[in-house]
């Protein structure tokens, strides 16, 4: 008489436990990622340094530009290292190791999530190394400890706002090249942006693209907490941008991922 073997499918992973794995998969990729790891904080303390000293006395006399700058290239600084995670996400789709996990007992999506919580902390990581260069290149904030808190809060939210779009990008883009190339474009946003220079400065045509978009908001309110100032409307402002990129870019992923990768 023969037997039937009965086997029984195994039991899927929480959300929580699946959330960890991948965000301790994307920490281990980054720390050995050395090279990318050291461009996303040599590059925005090199564009400080040129801004600083070499534009810097012919935008500002009196040498306080530092005060001024250092925001704005915290959100570049953020927004550079972001970048990576639309090549990351991009080279997770097209290498077929989203198949894979999806023959796993957990949910495949986390993936992405490991990667925005990689960047996260990662990014992070840098804007502190950039902040301590800058303050021993005449950066003098004003701010207190709440302040300085409400500062770092902003930028994490906006580093985790701009990562989720990357994360989007990356699952959207045909290839690692091209999530590199859509990343890349938006770099440029902070130009267009009170990052560098007052918008009032700008011609006239563009001071209303410059003062409605998302960045100028975000880069006062940071400014204004790292000066003691109150930042007025510009952090709701700057909250409701943050939030909306968020919840608009965690759909799209979202949307798109059930569409390439399918639903475990």
């Amino acid at each position: 008489m023969s037997t039937l073997a009965v086997t029984t499918p195994s039991r899927r992973v929480g959300g929580a436990t699946a959330a960890a794995v991948f965000i301790g998969r994307s920490v281990r990729h980054s720390l050995r990622n050395v090279e990318a790891l050291t461009m996303a904080i040599v590059l925005p303390v090199m564009l400080m340094l040129l801004f600083t000293f070499v534009f810097g006395g012919a935008i500002d006399s009196q040498g306080d530009y530092v005060d001024y700058v250092v925001p704005g290239i915290i959100l570049l600084c953020a927004g550079f290292g972001a970048s990576s995670t639309a090549v990351d996400v991009a080279e997770d789709m097209s290498n077929g190791i989203v198949d894979r996990f999806r023959t796993m007992p957990l949910r495949a999506g986390g993936v992405v999530t490991g990667h925005v919580v990689a960047s996260l902390l990662r990014n992070l990581l840098a804007t502190g190394v950039v902040i301590g260069v800058a303050l021993a290149v005449g950066f003098r904030p004003t701010a207190n400890l709440l302040e300085w808190l409400g500062a770092l809060a902003m930028v994490a939210l906006f580093i985790l706002a701009i990562t989720w779009l990357y994360a989007a990008i990356g699952i959207a883009a045909a290839n690692p090249t091209a999530a590199s190339g859509y990343g890349f474009a938006l770099l440029f946003v902070p130009y267009l942006s009170s990052a560098f220079v007052p918008t009032d400065t700008m011609p006239s045509w563009l001071q209303w693209i410059a003062q409605n978009q998302p960045i100028t908001p975000i880069i006062e309110t940071i400014r204004a907490f790292l000066f003691g100032r109150d930042p007025g409307s510009d952090l709701w402002w700057a909250l409701g941008w943050c939030t909306l990129i968020i919840v608009g870019a965690y759909v799209w992923a979202a949307w798109l991922f059930r569409r390439k990768a399918g639903r475990r």
